[in-house]
């Protein structure tokens, strides 16, 4: 739950001030993840912040966190299936 003092989301913040979250992630999502970032970060053309494969998860999470009520499962899978995935 957002506490009061939590910046909206895509607001931007220090590194310093994010919480670490280590997570495992399958070689195609991070191939993914870094292709993604990489093609970006060509578009943006020195404009705007470096995207990162972190800034995506963290936009994923947010698009995940806004779809909260439609998750559903006991499992992985189910999860992902609950959300369209």
């Amino acid at each position: 739950m957002p506490q009061a003092h939590d910046p909206p989301p895509g607001q931007w913040v220090r590194y310093d001030q994010l919480e670490r979250k280590e997570t495992r992630l399958r070689p195609d999502q991070y191939s993914r993840l870094s292709g993604i970032s990489r093609a970006l970060n060509r578009a943006r053309a020195g404009k705007g912040e470096r995207i990162t494969e972190n800034t995506l998860i963290r936009v994923a999470i947010d698009l995940l966190l806004q779809r909260d009520t439609e998750l559903a499962g006991a499992t992985e899978a189910e999860l992902r299936q609950s959300v369209g995935l």
